[in-house]
């Protein structure tokens, strides 16, 4: 087994974007709503069927390849905690409008609501920015009292939601960690690789002026049952330096200025790894990745990919799916990668009131 590299799967959003993407993999043109490239993904639309799976190049979804061979795709130590769930979600993330404020829930209130193990825990890596003032949002500046919240939401006031959250500027090379049930949005021009719990769940809590279906937008919950999901307390400035990290990205000719050992280095912050993890690994002789189901995208430069019996080349824009039985892999040449990987067993087990007593996979 070897990686497979993969092409563009972009599902049409509710939000404009999808330049960033195209000039990222060289194509000469891009669909106005294709904000979203799904990476490698398992993952499923909410409600809009199969939409958003990742297809292979023999026309195999990747969940239906990966259920045939689990062990091999993703593991022993993954498939006694996991089955034959990959536990990762990986998009490109091109905002070329503001995102509405919205929020996801954790993995207690999935379990409890919507029969899933998985909440939607994310994280931003940032590969590049456009316009002056490049921002995100993460978190309410004040704390918020249920009543209040759910008359903003029901009146939906133009900015009254977005002037209650805290802005982040951000540039390439920054990761900024969204826990389950922070509310949170992007500003424009922000164009980052995203890593999320494997779901779909989204609750939209500014509607106005975005192109969003209201009996869609709570996930099909009761509202003030989605909305209790939501966090309500103020993320202040320590709370804000512990979501966030700079990973040390310094663009074209970086796996050079590595040296000829490379380099490779964690990208999120600590708390991100229940959930998942990524690494950022420059080209060199000492550069050994060790066996891992992964979702890789070569960020710059051009180089190679190689394990036991195996080479894949690598370049700017080159996405990957790597499964686990294709070994420890060398990183050779003037490349510099992004490998986003799924949680470990035991730090996904410090926050999982989805999995049995035994620590093992439902079922």
């Amino acid at each position: 087994m070897r990686p497979v590299q993969l092409g563009p799967n972009q599902p049409r959003q509710f939000y404009k974007g999808g330049q960033s993407i195209a000039e990222l993999r060289g194509l000469a043109g891009t669909a106005e709503y294709g904000p979203e490239d799904w990476v490698a993904s398992t993952t499923p639309r909410f409600g809009r069927g199969d939409d958003g799976l990742t297809v292979m190049p023999d026309g195999r979804y990747l969940r239906d390849v990966i259920e045939a061979d689990p062990q091999g795709w993703l593991g022993p130590d993954h498939v006694e905690y996991f089955g034959a769930d990959a536990a990762l979600l990986v998009k490109l993330l091109d905002a070329g409008q503001r995102l509405p404020v919205h929020v996801h829930p954790d993995r207690s209130f999935a379990v409890r609501h919507l029969g899933s193990r998985h909440g939607k825990t994310e994280a931003w890596v940032v590969l590049g920015t456009n316009g002056p003032s490049p921002v995100v949002y993460v978190g309410w500046r004040r704390d918020v009292e249920q009543p209040e919240l759910s008359r903003l939401v029901a009146e939906q006031g133009r900015g009254a939601l977005l002037g209650l959250l805290n802005e982040l500027s951000v540039k390439p090379g920054d990761a900024v960690l969204v826990p389950a049930g922070t509310a949170h949005a992007i500003g424009a021009g922000v164009f980052s690789l995203e890593l999320q719990e494997p779901t779909d769940f989204s609750i939209m809590l500014e509607l106005e002026g975005f192109d969003i279906d209201p009996a869609a937008a709570f996930v099909g919950l009761d509202r003030e049952v989605a909305l209790s999901c939501v966090s309500r307390r103020a993320l202040g400035d320590r709370d804000l330096a512990m979501l966030r990290r700079h990973a040390g990205r310094s663009g074209p000719g970086a796996a050079s200025s590595a040296g000829a050992h490379g380099l490779v280095e964690d990208v999120l912050p600590e708390a991100a790894r229940p959930y998942f993890r990524a690494q950022r690994a420059r080209g060199g002789d000492k550069v050994s990745l060790e066996p891992s189901f992964a979702v890789v995208l070569a960020d710059f430069g051009k180089g190679s990919l190689r394990g036991d019996g195996w080479e894949v080349g690598a370049q700017r824009g080159d996405t990957f799916v790597v499964p686990w039985a294709a070994g420890p892999v060398k990183v050779e040449g003037q490349v510099e990668l992004l490998r986003c990987l799924p949680p470990l067993p035991a730090d996904a087990a410090k926050d999982d009131p989805g999995a049995p007593e035994a620590g093992r996979h439902p079922g």
